[in-house]
């Protein structure tokens, strides 16, 4: 067997706040270098060789995947003016190809199309498989046709970097226009389809410009529509449901600010702001016209800690505020939609999404409820100003992605698409459930656990458990079922979400308990969820596996540091490992953003020496004691940069761990290889890994 790959040492010395840190792995970060490039190759050759004897369970893994999906399907049509668009795939192809078919004009619920039968009158818009051939990576990015329906734009990248290029075609020619835009992110067309707004990126990666490109004229004479410049603020922009106004939006982690341009008038004039920023106010904003007045929706946090909603006069925003929802803490309002006779209000409770109707007139709420204890909710594609129906995405640990649209007259809920899991898969087969752990200061910390129930309940014996955990940016992990995560429910193991601090699980406040100087909590919480599994009988260190990806894997790297001999594996996936070094270099890309979300350890000592006492990198400790780690990145992942898992890995080794593979795509961005078949693959690859750390192979 090969040894494993050794970086080299090249110490230098880093200081900040008097305090002098030596880093000898630092320069792996040149991209560019040969020397780094075949380093990484020889660590992506020493864990192919480690691993090269899960080949066959790779591929029986890979062929359980994709046996059960049904590989040539469409999605349910959604209704924009005069036109039905979905998208479909096609068994061997690795990318939708997007679609579209004309609508009655008073015909609202959807074709019910099925595989392998033609669409009548379908007009193929984009095929991916067509844009991604002969590129090694293909992510779509932008797609949004006129508003009349006669033209299209898409943006495409090819490297993983999330950098697109917009083109544009028309669609009642087929012609593809000579206009090219490079290096984008968002993009949308004007409303009368003459022109494209899009948004382009600073040095650190962040999108801070707004521009107008009129079809037909070279892109050096686009017009700059907003400026960003404050280095914290991300910058976005979106049309309203209304077609009415023009939002754009700036915010960084806690603070937001939105400026609206009226579209019946000139789309260069001076953009109209809403409320003026204030720090660690939070708001977005819905138009509605109410009794014949254009009024505004405000969603926000001032003094509010769970959010209120508040309705204001569209022509002066700073005027009175009338309170709709007023704040309730431990109901956190996520967000609104103005429909034109009433909205939408998604909300969470209890540590679950909840969908609700709001009456414009009342400001009452009227909750759309579901059966199952565990399960997610949202509204989705409703680009309509008026619909007869309102759509949904529901699911949940055991249900399949599933379509339903609400009847608004009749309140009744129609299932319109479930996603098909073939090989005889029955929801009545599997259990969800929840438990609570306890942190270690006493606070209770839900768990989310699913299982076959043929294998018994969970705590009856012993399992193997595959623990999940993300715990930033106020993101929840929520109940959501997965074709892959079958392969390890049907051979016995258990897999359970930690939904740890730092996260928006359990309202606002759970978050800012995980977050700047709280955030040992988010791996504290973790540590103690693991070992209320072990305590209950439900498995015991040698049969758990722990996984967490971007800021998910930092936590991975942490709970190796404080609790190495309570996991049997560890899978971290484009793991934001070295968040010190990254944090400290306002250079790098997104790192000022970050502050918000961390803290400055540039400017401030506390959180200098705080940060320092929980980055992996920097607490490496006796390795020899560590589980089994797997790292997963991707080279040109603009968001965790692929040397951090690098650096990583090498310190680990050096300190004495003894398995430790590192596997670095060489053409993928953040979310890993594109095309779906390459996707089942590298799920495979990681599931092989899990199970045999599991004694499962």
């Amino acid at each position: 067997m090969t040894e494993a790959p050794a970086a080299a040492r090249r110490p230098i010395v880093r200081t900040h706040h008097g305090d002098a840190v030596e880093d000898p792995y630092e320069w792996l970060r040149d991209k560019d270098s040969s020397e780094v490039i075949a380093h990484l190759e020889s660590e992506n050759a020493y864990t192919e060789e480690r691993t090269a004897h899960l080949a066959d369970l790779r591929e029986k893994l890979f062929q359980e995947i994709k046996g059960r999906v049904q590989e040539t399907g469409l999605s349910v049509p959604t209704r924009r003016g005069g036109w039905w668009y979905y998208s479909r795939t096609e068994e061997g192809a690795q990318y939708s190809i997007h679609c579209r078919t004309a609508a009655a004009d008073d015909d609202w619920t959807p074709p019910e199309l099925q595989p392998g039968v033609a669409v009548p009158g379908e007009a193929v818009l984009l095929d991916g498989n067509v844009e991604a051939e002969g590129h090694g990576f293909f992510s779509l990015g932008a797609f949004d046709t006129s508003d009349d329906g006669t033209m299209l734009l898409w943006s495409t990248d090819f490297e993983g970097d999330e950098l697109y290029t917009v083109r544009v075609r028309d669609l009642t020619t087929g012609e593809t226009l000579a206009d090219e835009i490079p290096n984008t992110g968002g993009a949308f067309f004007t409303p009368d389809g003459s022109g494209v707004l899009y948004t382009t990126r600073d040095e650190a990666w962040r999108p801070d410009t707004l521009w107008l490109h009129r079809l037909g004229t070279p892109v050096a004479d686009d017009v700059q529509l907003f400026h960003e410049p404050d280095e914290r603020f991300w910058l976005g922009a979106g049309i309203t449901r209304s077609r009415r106004f023009l939002v754009i939006a700036v915010g960084s982690s806690i603070t937001s600010e939105e400026h609206l341009v009226d579209l019946r008038g000139d789309l260069t004039a001076s953009p109209r702001l809403v409320w003026p920023r204030t720090e660690g106010v939070e708001y977005s904003i819905e138009h509605a016209i109410v009794d014949g007045e254009d009024r505004l929706y405000i969603l926000h946090n001032q003094d509010a800690l769970d959010f209120e909603l508040v309705c204001v006069p569209a022509e002066d925003p700073q005027g009175e505020r009338e309170i709709v929802l007023p704040h309730r803490p431990g109901r956190r309002l996520l967000g609104m939609d103005a429909f034109r006779d009433f909205g939408t209000v998604e909300y969470r409770s209890e540590g679950l999404e909840r969908v609700a109707l709001l009456d414009y007139a009342s400001g009452t709420l009227e909750d759309i409820a579901f059966d199952e204890p565990l399960y997610s909710a949202g509204v989705s594609g409703n680009p309509e100003w008026h619909s007869p129906f309102l759509r949904l995405g529901y699911g949940s640990f055991v249900t399949p992605g599933t379509v339903y649209e609400l009847d608004l007259a009749t309140r009744e809920l129609v299932l319109r698409k479930q996603a098909v899991v073939l090989g005889g898969y029955s929801p009545a087969d599997y259990g969800q459930r929840r438990e609570w752990a306890t942190a270690s200061d006493g606070t209770r910390v839900p768990i989310s656990l699913v299982w076959k129930r043929s294998f018994g309940e969970p705590g009856a014996q012993p399992r193997p458990v595959h623990l999940y955990g993300y715990g930033s940016y106020e993101h929840s992990i929520d109940p959501g079922f997965s074709v892959a995560r079958l392969c390890e429910l049907d051979r016995g193991v258990v897999f359970a979400v930690a939904h740890v601090r730092g996260g928006g699980e359990m309202g606002r406040q759970w978050y800012e308990d995980g977050k700047l100087l709280h955030k040992r909590n988010t791996f504290t919480d973790f540590i103690a969820c693991a070992e209320h599994l072990i305590g209950s009988g439900t498995t015991t260190a040698a049969q758990l596996v722990a996984e967490g990806g971007s800021a998910g894997g930092l936590l991975m790297g942490a709970v190796a540091n404080l609790a190495p001999t309570s996991f049997a594996g560890i899978l971290a996936a484009v793991p934001f490992v070295d968040a010190l070094t990254t944090i400290l270099d306002p250079s790098l890309p997104l790192t000022v953003i970050e502050w918000d979300e961390w803290g400055d350890p540039l400017h401030d000592p506390e959180v200098y020496a705080y940060m320092k006492s929980y980055t992996p990198y920097e607490n490496i400790g006796d390795a020899s004691t560590y589980p089994r780690i797997l790292a997963v990145t991707s080279l040109n992942d603009s968001r965790v940069a692929y040397v951090e898992p690098a650096k990583w890995v090498a310190a680990l080794r050096e300190a004495g761990a003894s398995d430790v593979l590192l596997k670095c795509e060489m053409v993928a961005g953040h979310g890993g290889v594109s095309g779906r078949y390459n996707s089942w693959r590298e799920r495979a690859f990681e599931l092989a890994w899990m199970l045999e750390t599991l004694g499962l192979a």
